[in-house]
């Protein structure tokens, strides 16, 4: 029950940011006396409405985004009535037209900045000294978190019966403590414990040395076997190497809590990281394709695959289902920035083709004016349609294919 309040709950939180984003473009719009028609939530057939003004307001039956009617938003439009002309969207300034348009993706970012904000204050943002990366991972402390058990594949997976038990707890070791030494050899850091266990032999007597409570301390026990790849290849062959039952219990905090005024750095700094991922993973995306076709022809769903509402709506499933409303949160603030930056880009049907084709015609009348020439007006939107069907077909085609992997073979954070 809980998964479905999740997803529902989700899915409504999406549907919301896509009504104010066409809300940005429709207010917007009337401020600078443009003419909006219709205002709506949904699509296909119309459940309500009503008329206020010269816009019609509404629900329709199919609640998957919404959309505003901005009256000749090209030259080709044949919606605008003669009384109407002067008031055609494509008949006022470029700089108008482009905060018009571009409203939508504002309002997709400043509903991420306001949650971020308030996560901020309220759990805190990953801390930005927390190690990222293996080679960072090794270079702090070896102070130890005791697992449950050894999982003798390379798999990240929960205990299971027949596990081997975590020599660190058979030694008596406990969370925190910080191992010194291993065998004799001198343990600076995690990645030295590392390369000192792999110089042991599974099965062997091991002699620990450890501080805890700031009072050295020695014991003893055997090691286990596991599978892992070499230390300076995470890629390579697995082997069966030697294992002790723990992980690295870091030094720093994960995150980080601010005060209503620390969060507005917190805030920004969280939005760069953001907004360099973002521009990272849709560069990837070409790449990703034949990693969902393998999702959706049964083989295991890669963890960096793009995902569709259908997929975020089930992890927001997943994140109520599991009490971690703060993932509940930080998915709703990575896809509104998502959405805004991809409505940006530069290719109609989408916001940022529309104020690329304005700045376009701009430049280009500014160009033949200071040779002389006549200006050559207004881009023909229908020489472009090929180009728009193309990106809508692909686009199409990219959303069955994320949606299907996200139903036949879906991503998981949480075990259910």
């Amino acid at each position: 029950m809980a998964y479905l309040l999740g997803v529902v709950l989700f899915a409504l939180a999406i549907l919301v940011s896509v009504s104010l984003h066409e809300a940005g473009h429709m207010l917007t719009a009337k401020a600078f006396g443009m003419k909006v028609t219709r205002y709506f939530v949904g699509f296909g057939p119309t459940l309500w409405s009503f008329r206020r003004g010269e816009t019609e307001y509404g629900v329709k039956g199919i609640p998957l985004g919404g959309f505003c009617k901005i009256v000749g938003m090209t030259p080709q439009d044949d919606d605008v009535e003669p009384a109407d002309e002067h008031r055609a969207m494509w008949r006022f300034p470029v700089w108008k037209r482009t905060i018009v348009m571009s409203a939508g993706s504002i309002t997709h970012f400043a509903l991420a900045l306001v949650a971020t904000w308030i996560v901020a204050m309220s759990a805190g943002l990953p801390n930005p000294d927390f190690p990222t990366t293996d080679a960072q991972a090794r270079q702090e402390p070896a102070v130890i978190a005791l697992t449950g058990c050894v999982v003798p594949e390379n798999l990240a997976r929960a205990c299971a019966a027949g596990d081997p038990a975590s020599p660190a707890a058979q030694a008596n070791l406990r969370d925190g403590d910080r191992i010194t030494a291993l065998n004799g050899t001198p343990v600076n850091n995690y990645g030295e414990l590392l390369t000192a266990l792999r110089a042991t032999k599974p099965g062997e007597q091991a002699t620990i040395s450890y501080v805890r409570d700031g009072q050295p301390g020695t014991t003893s026990t055997v090691l286990a076997q596991t599978q892992r790849p070499p230390l300076d290849d995470p890629k390579g062959q697995v082997g069966p190497v030697s294992a002790l039952g723990i992980g690295l219990q870091f030094s720093t905090p994960t995150r980080v809590q601010y005060g209503p005024v620390g969060a507005l750095g917190g805030t920004a700094r969280f939005t760069g990281d953001m907004a360099v991922n973002t521009y990272e993973a849709m560069k990837r995306i070409p790449q990703k394709v034949p990693a969902l076709w393998t999702a959706i022809t049964g083989g295991e769903r890669d963890m960096d695959t793009p995902i569709s509402v259908v997929g975020a709506s089930r992890l927001g499933g997943e994140a109520v289902e599991n009490n971690a409303w703060l993932v509940f949160f930080m998915l709703f603030i990575s896809l509104n920035f998502f959405i805004g930056v991809f409505n940006l880009l530069p290719l109609l049907p989408l916001d940022g083709g529309h104020i690329a084709i304005a700045w376009f015609e701009r430049a280009r009348s500014w160009v033949f004016a200071r040779f002389g020439k006549p200006d050559p007006g207004r881009v023909d939107y229908l020489k472009l349609m090929p180009i728009t069907y193309a990106v809508i077909l692909i686009g199409g085609a990219f959303t069955l294919l994320t949606i299907t992997a996200d139903v036949v073979n879906p991503i998981t954070l949480f075990s259910r």
